[in-house]
């Protein structure tokens, strides 16, 4: 099954793939993907079903054993020929990017160079699986310690990034020797079914196990998800999504007690202390909150400036969100559409209850008028540090600014809040930023810039914002066991 959208070159996977064939779900239904811009029909999926589910999990399961004896340079070669492909496809898979969900084809662009690097870098981690051989310390025996695949691995992957999620996590668990069930977002399926398009005919042109990696999209996440985790032959979870999905599906994984990984929601703060560079602070707010439209687990959530500071730093920022033009992001605009009404309907509550609660809009802070699911880029001063747009994940172009007074009072209020994914702060006190990088409750934090993604360091965070690391050397270990054994 495939259908040819009007932004992208290629023809595009919309059916299940399971032991390296597309074929329709179960029942032949299918569910509808529209672009966010234009609210048009981009395609069709099939929308698969718990058996579709059992299916590509047992797809998953025959082929573990040959997959985990393939040789790790083996892997390496697949990953890194997967990487050369999804480069050499950037302007076809950028294109596939904006048709589903929205974002600038700039912005697609770089999210395509962006996850074709986790497999370059996972192709390289391939081969090199830690492991310990050493004599006991009483002497008397040698002490062994190896790793090996987890097992088949179920990945629920998100909409807002569609290719980087799923190579983030597709990555390391190929690479480690586990075959792999993907989930991809309802909204965004396309782009991941392109890669792992690409994957199925790399597998079968090396002539290696067709049931590595199977896809499963749906309408319904939990009448798939539900049926394979609770088999006993799947062993490895990882989800990247809200923290109340998370702890359902925690909960659901316990009774396999499987090993889980968890990116789940964010709060991210970015302070501005006294002494920052202002220009700077600016320049690094744009990256921090405007990546996807602010659709992002990273994106600053709550600007947190010295009084000092505070009035002049949002009206800098406002002044350069006016500046961005709004509009479909195949169109070459700075900032797309939000993914659907209810995210509009959602951001649109967030500014008008800080509104009510004596914040001044300073810059957009309305819905364009026309087609497609979009909001201005919203600048809120003084916004109280209650509002819900401060405690609440935003997930839109909306940057409210807070005033503190000291630097005890930036941290109590960096780390008011339940989340601890990333966070930013701007100083060009050397000890203030080191003071900053032990007392922020974050598992990521950006010092003095506003981007702290990266295919080569661990990415994930603390307190309900997660479990693991993904990318990095931690990424692999997430997805391998230890054996110890004594001789």
């Amino acid at each position: 099954m495939t259908a040819t959208t009007a932004a992208s070159a290629h023809d595009v996977p919309t059916g299940i793939l399971v032991a390296g064939e597309w074929r329709p779900a179960t029942g032949g239904s299918t569910f509808e993907v529209v672009d966010p811009a234009t609210t048009e029909l981009v395609a069709q999926v099939a929308d698969g079903t718990g058996e579709d589910g059992l299916a590509a999990l047992t797809a998953a399961h025959d082929a573990a054993p040959a997959w985990a004896a393939v040789a790790p340079r083996e892997r390496s070669e697949l990953l890194r020929a997967c990487f050369e492909s999804i480069v050499d496809r950037t302007e076809e898979l950028a294109a596939l990017i904006t048709a589903e969900g929205g974002k600038p084809l700039a912005e697609s662009r770089a999210e395509v160079a962006y996850g074709a690097e986790f497999f370059r870098w996972f192709a390289e981690e391939a081969v090199r699986a830690p492991g310990l051989s050493r004599t006991a310390p009483a002497g008397a025996n040698r002490q062994l310690v190896h790793r090996r695949p987890v097992g088949p691995a179920l990945l629920i992957t998100p909409w807002n990034f569609p290719i980087a999620m799923a190579t983030r996590k597709i990555g390391p668990a190929l690479a480690a020797g586990c075959p792999v069930v993907i989930k991809p977002a309802q909204l965004t399926p396309l782009t991941t079914m392109a890669v792992a398009e690409i994957l199925r005919a790399e597998l079968a042109a090396r002539d290696l196990p067709t049931g590595v990696v199977n896809v499963v999209p749906t309408s319904s996440a939990k009448t798939v998800t539900g049926p394979v985790i609770g088999d006993g032959r799947l062993r490895k979870l990882s989800f990247t999504g809200s923290t109340g999905v998370g702890q359902v599906l925690l909960g659901q994984a316990a009774d396999q007690v499987l090993n889980c990984s968890m990116e789940l929601g964010g709060n991210a703060p970015f302070v501005v202390f006294a002494d920052a560079d202002l220009d700077a602070a600016v320049d690094g707010a744009m990256v921090a909150k405007l990546r996807n439209g602010g659709q992002s687990c990273v994106g600053a959530n709550r600007f947190l400036v010295h009084r000092s500071l505070a009035s002049r730093f949002a009206e800098r920022l406002a002044a350069r969100f006016a500046e961005l033009s709004v509009g479909p992001g195949a169109e070459g605009h700075d900032v797309g559409p939000l993914i659907s009404a209810a995210a509009v309907d959602k951001v649109d509550e967030l500014v008008t209850d800080a509104t009510d609660r004596g914040a001044r809009v300073l810059a957009g802070g309305s819905r364009p008028e026309g087609k497609g699911y979009f909001y201005s880029p919203t600048v809120l001063a003084d916004a109280p540090a209650d509002a819900r747009c401060v405690t609440e994940e935003i997930f839109g172009p909306v940057a409210p600014v807070v005033a503190f007074d000291d630097v005890d009072e930036a941290f109590v209020l960096a780390n008011g809040t339940q989340y601890g994914l990333a966070a930013y702060a701007y100083t060009r006190d050397v000890d203030l930023a080191m003071r900053a990088a032990h007392e922020i409750d974050a598992g990521m934090i950006g010092i003095n810039r506003g981007m702290v993604s990266d295919a080569s360091a661990p990415f994930g965070g603390v307190k309900q914002s997660g479990l693991g690391r993904e990318g990095g050397a931690a990424g692999l270990e997430e997805y391998l066991e230890t054996l110890y054994v004594a001789m």
